[in-house]
């Protein structure tokens, strides 16, 4: 699918089972959750679920934290905050690249819960994830730099039905030390847009008040050292202007890619 970037739409109730994404996020947490079944192809424990609430009901999944695999560079039991931490950042922003999502406790305990994305399945990933005219993919590698995704697959772009495009599975970011690792590089080097510049000075100002409820809610999920390294990647973008480049001595996509 070929949509020019003036056709590409924002979220919408069609993405989630009629439920706007503000309506969602209430859902998330006063819901009953309820399993439907496992996601068995992923490498931690996914689950997909309904959520409901009176008339209100949708799809999501669940990760709880019981079910993640240790990881020998990121903290054990982590990974679940790091989603919610980068749903925070990403509405920062204002491009709402990650799914409403929430940390609240579940059948198997506290973890993860997120709308699932009703995706059009009409669209090329492998394609879309080639393309330099897609403001959308644009937007989620900047935010891929900020939260320092070292997971960005192809598999991981969900395009919405109305042409909103999200990410999904941003468990392994944030950590301190440079690892963005993705397969959307087709920017490197290039001058950030306008309007990325504008929403990365905000979120700067943003990070820099310990008191502002971004910070807080990164300061929950995230290390001293990791949340200060949120703000210097910030800062490093909004001073040099570009996109970033793959770090020399780290690989710069995931394996496999898709």
């Amino acid at each position: 699918m070929h949509a020019d970037d003036t056709t590409e739409g924002g979220p919408t109730s069609a993405d989630f089972d009629g439920i706007d994404p503000a309506e969602g996020v209430d859902l998330l947490h006063r819901g009953d959750l309820t399993v439907r079944g496992r996601l068995t192809a992923a490498s931690n424990t996914t689950l997909y679920c309904t959520i409901s609430d009176g008339d209100r009901s949708a799809a999501c999944v669940y990760k709880p934290v019981a079910g993640e695999r240790p990881l020998w560079d990121f903290p054990d039991g982590t990974l679940a905050g790091r989603e919610v931490s980068a749903y925070a950042v990403s509405e920062a922003l204002g491009w709402s690249v990650v799914p409403p999502t929430v940390h609240r406790d579940g059948p198997y305990g506290e973890g993860m819960v997120q709308l699932w994305v009703h995706g059009d399945t009409t669209v090329d990933l492998v394609e879309l994830s080639r393309r330099t005219d897609h403001p959308g993919l644009r937007r989620m590698a900047v935010l891929d730099a900020v939260i320092n995704n070292s997971d960005r697959k192809i598999g991981h772009l969900l395009p919405g039905p109305g042409g909103h495009l999200y990410g999904c599975d941003h468990g392994v970011s944030f950590a301190e030390d440079y690892k963005l690792r993705t397969v959307l590089w087709q920017w490197q080097g290039r001058p950030l847009t306008d309007e990325a510049l504008a929403a990365l000075t905000r979120l700067s100002a943003r990070l820099h008040d310990a008191e502002d409820p971004l910070s807080m809610e990164l300061a929950r999920h995230l290390t001293g050292p990791e949340a200060y390294a949120v703000r210097a990647r910030v800062d490093l973008l909004v001073h040099h202007r570009i996109h970033p480049y793959p770090a020399p001595d780290w690989p710069s996509v995931p394996w496999p890619p898709v």
